[in-house]
């Protein structure tokens, strides 16, 4: 019915970059539905609760957590049904695995779709 696939994650050194990609697909993603569906970005370090760090609207808009604020951007791509992370500025506390979600809209069901996540770890 729906899935969401995460990708680009890895290994990389204090202060590099990772991009993330999420893509979504079945019969429930379709480019109409997913162009109006908000989508966002979570994540659990080991030990710790899930914890929001970005969201992207239907629109466009977007918030982040403060702790990632001006070295994160979540963005989308409608026409490949694909949001992405691009986190810059690592630092090791930004190691844990990443969850891409994706909340529907009430109009159409008003459910939550998880990714299985992604492993990103931040060695100093």
């Amino acid at each position: 019915q729906g899935q969401l696939v995460e990708s680009g994650g890895g290994l990389v050194q204090a202060g590099g970059s990772l991009r993330l990609s999420c893509a979504a697909s079945g019969s429930i993603f379709s480019r109409i539905i997913f162009s109006i569906t908000s989508m966002g970005w979570y994540r659990q370090a080991p030990g710790k609760q899930r914890e929001l760090v970005a969201t992207i609207t239907s629109r466009g808009s977007t918030i982040y957590a403060d702790s990632v604020k001006g070295r994160f951007t979540i963005s989308r791509d409608n026409a490949k049904r694909t949001v992405y992370l691009q986190m810059n500025s690592l630092k090791v506390e930004d190691t844990a695995v990443y969850y891409c979600n994706a909340h529907l809209p009430s109009t159409v069901s008003g459910e939550d779709f998880w990714g299985q996540g992604t492993q990103g770890t931040v060695s100093s």
